[in-house]
């Protein structure tokens, strides 16, 4: 199945395209590991059910050293033995920071606590931005109806 609109056939949406990519970029450069990057954008990619992300991350994930059984229970993070405490508050607010349309009140301050805790201002900085960003990307996938499954990790890098 073809994706609805080709993002970077419009002279538009591919600076942006382009763009949004770069400002990835900046989160590869910062201290949070590559493997809970990748978690996060999973879980938040699995919330939206954008098929094409979970593919994208899954994938990356595994390039990055996350084992099949990690990225297999990232959905059910809390029923699992497999998460740090660290883990366990950024996966917190990545659905809290999702989930805003749920009747959610957004981010509580017991988890904004517990990520504080554990992760220094660069990070906590690197953080909302990661789970914005896939938000964006989450619904770019979802409105086009990008389908999951064909992914290569390090396709993107044509976009630099």
């Amino acid at each position: 199945m073809e994706p609805r609109f080709n993002l970077l056939d419009s002279p538009t949406a591919a600076k942006i395209a382009k763009r949004f990519y770069a400002a990835s970029l900046a989160l590869e450069q910062s201290t949070l590991p590559r493997s809970l990057r990748e978690l996060v954008q999973l879980r938040a990619s699995q919330i939206n059910g954008c098929g094409f992300c979970v593919d994208v991350h899954t994938k990356e994930g595994a390039a990055a050293g996350e084992t099949a059984l990690r990225l297999n229970l990232v959905a059910a993070w809390r029923h699992t033995t497999v998460f740090t405490e660290a883990e366990r508050a950024v996966l917190a607010l990545t659905e809290e920071g999702t989930r805003l349309a749920d009747a959610n009140e957004g981010v509580s301050d017991e988890t904004w606590a517990a990520v504080r805790k554990h992760y220094d201002d660069d990070q906590v900085g690197a953080l909302v931005w990661l789970v914005s960003m896939i938000n964006a990307a989450n619904r770019v996938g979802v409105i086009l109806d990008n389908q999951g499954g064909s992914y290569e990790p390090g396709m993107f890098a044509a976009l630099d």
